[in-house]
Parts: structure tokens; sequence; C-alpha cells
């Protein structure tokens, strides 16, 4: 880790300090200065409360799979910065990342943590000369900094009750931030939605003239993802719809071969992840994920859960639909400032088994050796994108940041 990494990650850190900020002029402004590096390749789109990471990471390896060099773009990141982009399936070094930043900074446009991580995106996958950008909407759609670019089709895989403190309470005002990345004769694919929720987006998409084609309908069946869950059926069928696009707008047509195979070599560290025999991950950070987490479950063997959660989720609403699957809930905080103390977690589990660990590592040391005492016995760690990163880093011996860093509120 070089001496300029580190100088980006204390620029990131003072902008995120910052907080957040919607809107889309700033960033417009300074890709503009920098000679628009987001109009250099085709790129693709993708929003949706859960979902929306892993369809990213299915379309960029179909879109390999075909040949064709490929920038992706996610948020939040579990250990290192550099994990947000991607050049042909590989995480860009920290110093030719830090070499990207320094004309941004000299546009004198005060950007957010989460802009400037957009642009630095932008600006490496324009050097690179990549031919299709996969790129993950960070917090809702209209106004988030990935909306500044152009994208040939976009997609929402699904739509839930997150972050309402920010995009307000109701699944169609939630609805209708995330069509908000609906362009005019831009296809907008959309994934199993909520009633009400689908009908919003379909009145904004209609409204700037995006056609929409549905999961389930519309769009044909894709074939089985490596990436474990149900849940991925919806999400590979959007991502083949997406690369397919991309694909045509390079004049590269795919192949069935090149989908199956793009499909079958996907990895995305920390959703449903085995680390060991006896520990299962899963970013799991919502009431949504968790009960896509609890359904993939092997349903046969005991198990203790290793949680934390931030302030702001509805806690007690997730560990209601995931304790119930779990001898032992083992309460921990994550580094993040925003972690809710363990026993404030433990609080909201009366009548069950539940020890209180502050530190996450030895949280999951307790966990192992339950599992150890019960044949067949596992972990999970969820609950937090946070506590997630920390013990994946530590378990696989993966360099970590020297600053916590995160989004201001993944």
């Amino acid at each position: 880790m070089g001496a300029p990494y580190r100088r980006l990650l204390g620029r990131l850190e003072e902008a995120r300090a910052l907080g957040v900020d919607f809107g889309l002029d700033r960033i417009r402004q300074a890709l503009a200065r920098l000679g628009s590096p987001e109009r250099a390749f085709v790129s693709v789109q993708i929003a949706g409360t859960n979902g929306k990471g892993s369809t990213a990471a299915m379309t960029e390896s179909i879109l390999r799979a075909a040949g064709l060099r490929t920038g992706l773009f996610t948020s939040p990141h579990l250990a290192r910065f550099t994990e947000r982009i991607r050049l042909d399936g590989q995480e860009i070094d920290g110093d030719r990342l830090a070499a990207l930043d320094p004309p941004i900074a000299a546009t004198g446009v005060p950007l957010t943590y989460f802009e400037i991580s957009a642009v630095l995106a932008f600006r490496a996958f324009a050097e690179a000369k990549v031919d299709v950008a996969v790129l993950e909407t960070g917090l809702g759609g209209r106004l988030d900094a990935v909306t500044a670019a152009s994208p040939v089709a976009t997609a929402i895989t699904s739509i839930g009750l997150d972050h309402t403190d920010l995009l307000e309470g109701t699944l169609r005002e939630i609805a209708r931030e995330k069509a908000g990345i609906a362009k005019p004769g831009v296809p907008l694919y959309l994934g199993p939605l909520p009633p009400e929720a689908d009908e919003e987006i379909a009145r904004a998409a209609a409204a700037v003239g995006a056609p929409v084609r549905r999961w389930g309908s519309e769009l044909a069946p894709a074939p089985l993802p490596a990436l474990p869950g149900e849940h991925q059926r919806s999400n590979a069928a959007l991502a083949v719809a997406l690369a397919e696009a991309a694909a045509a707008a390079c004049r590269r047509p795919l192949t069935g071969a090149q989908i199956a195979e793009g499909l079958r070599r996907v990895a995305w560290p920390g959703r449903l992840e085995w680390l060991a025999p006896d520990v299962l991950i899963d970013c799991a950070h919502n009431q949504e994920g968790v009960l896509a987490l609890a359904a993939a479950l092997p349903r046969d063997r005991p198990a203790a859960l290793v949680i934390s959660v931030v302030r702001g989720k509805d806690a007690a609403a997730m560990l209601a639909a995931l304790a119930p699957r779990f001898a032992l809930v083992v309460a921990t905080r994550s580094r993040n400032e925003r972690a809710l103390p363990a026993a404030e977690l433990a609080a909201l589990l009366p009548g069950r088994r539940v020890e209180v660990v502050e530190d996450p590592a030895a949280a999951l040391a307790l966990a192992r050796g339950f599992a150890a005492e019960h044949p067949g016995g596992y972990v999970v760690v969820a609950g937090s994108i946070f506590l997630v990163g920390e013990l994946r880093a530590r378990l696989l011996g993966e360099p970590v940041d020297p600053l916590p860093g995160g989004d201001p509120l993944p």
C-alpha cells in the first residue's frame, strides 16, 4: 500500500465526514471539466434495494466471458476502497487509482465521498479503454452520482424499505427515487417488485419514454448462476438482459455459451460465501436481505449467528427474521461508528440465548466454539457489511485499508 493511495484515502475520509448531499449538478460539472470520461465507453446501470451488486457482478462476468474489456463499479467495499473499481475482473491498484485523483481535485468542484468514487471509476475505465462499464447505483437513483452516466440499459432489482430516513418511508416513494435512473428510449429491466412499486416505476418510465421489461413475463429465464440462493434467479435474468444490451451496443452479440460461462464463473465476495466448513458470511443488512439469507440457510444443521447492525436499520425486524433459525445469537459491534452497542442488540431478543461480545473476533471465536460442540454445527456472520468485511479479511488474511472508510451510510 503506497503513499499515494494513503493520501487518496485521507482525502476520501475528509469528504466522507461531510456526509451525504444528493444532486447531479456537482458531478456533471466536474465530469465536463475532465472531458466527460463517462462517455468514453458503453455502460449499463443497476439500482435496487438488494441484489444490485450480485446483478452487476453477473453482468460483468458474462461480458468478460464474451471477450469484452470490462469495468465494474460497485459499493460499498468490504476491506479496501479499491474493491469498488475493477478492470477485467481485477481490483484496481491503489496507487494507480490515486494517480487519477489530482485532476479531479483540480476541478475545484466540492464533491462528496461517493461522487469522488464515481468520477475515479469513470476516469479509470476511460484510461483503461474498457468496452463496457457496469455501474451499480449507490443510493436511490434519481440523484445518485452514477446517474450522471449515459447507459444503454438500466435495471431495478428489488424494492424494499431501507434508508428510509433519506429516501422517504413508503415503497412508492422509494420506487419513485430508484425509477430516476430511467432514461428516454433506454430499456429498463425490472426484477420481482411489490405491485405498488412496479406501478410507480412503470409510471415514471412511461413519463420519460423508457420501455419496461419485467422478470417473469418479458425476460427469458437465465441459466443457474454460480451465486447461491433462489433470489439469484431473477438477478441472473436481469444480468443477461443487461449484458445482451451492452454487447449489442458494442456490436458483439452474445452466444448462449458465453452467457452460461459468465454465470458459471461469477464470484461476489461476502454474499452467502463459505469461508470455512463452519463459517458462512452474508452482507444482508436490511429486512429484505435477511429474509433471503434465512431462506438459503441449511435447515438440518445447528447454527450460531454473529450479528452487528448499524443505527438507522430496523434491527428488531432483522432479528425477528433471523434469530429463530439459530440456537445461539452472539451480538457484537463492528468498527463502524454507527454500529449499535452489542448490549442494545441483545436487548431486542428477550427470552433467547444471546451472548454479548463487543469485539467481533472474539464473538466469532465464541460462535465457532459452539459450532464445534455440535455435530454439523456452523456459524453465520451477517447484519452489517462492515462486520462481514472485517471478519472476512481477518479469516482470509487479506489486507485492510488503514482507515475504516465506507460510504457515509451503507
